[in-house]
C-alpha cells in the first residue's frame, strides 16, 4: 500500500470569523485590484483607506485557513482579509438619522 503524507492544513477546522454579515467595517489601507476585478484596470483603487463598507458575505481561504470577507464599499464589492479591516468605531458614523442630528 502506497501512503503519502497528508497536508495538515487540509484537515484544520476553519477559523471562526471575527466579523459578521451586515457588520460595518473600515478599510485599513488602500485596496487595489489584484486582477480579481476584470472590469477594472490592474492596480486600480477599489476602496481607499478609511472607506466604510458592509460585509455582505463570508467565505474561507483554505490555503491559509482564514476567513475572507466580501465587503460592499458602495458599489464595489471587494474580497478582504481580517488584517485589511477594522470595525467601525462606535459614534464614528451615525447609526441613525437621530444620532446625526
Amino acid at each position: 500500500m502506497n501512503t503519502t503524507p497528508m497536508d495538515a492544513a487540509a484537515f484544520a477546522e476553519p477559523r471562526t470569523p471575527v466579523y459578521a454579515w451586515g457588520q460595518r467595517v473600515v478599510a485599513l489601507d488602500d485596496l487595489v485590484n489584484d486582477g480579481s476585478h476584470p472590469e477594472r484596470e490592474p492596480e486600480a483603487l477599489l476602496a481607499a483607506r478609511g472607506d466604510v463598507g458592509e460585509i455582505v458575505n463570508i467565505g474561507h481561504a483554505t490555503e491559509v485557513n482564514e476567513p475572507v470577507y466580501l465587503v460592499d464599499f458602495g458599489g464595489c464589492v471587494v474580497g478582504c482579509l481580517e488584517i485589511e479591516l477594522a470595525p467601525v468605531p462606535v459614534g464614528w458614523i451615525p447609526e441613525t438619522e437621530e444620532a446625526a442630528g
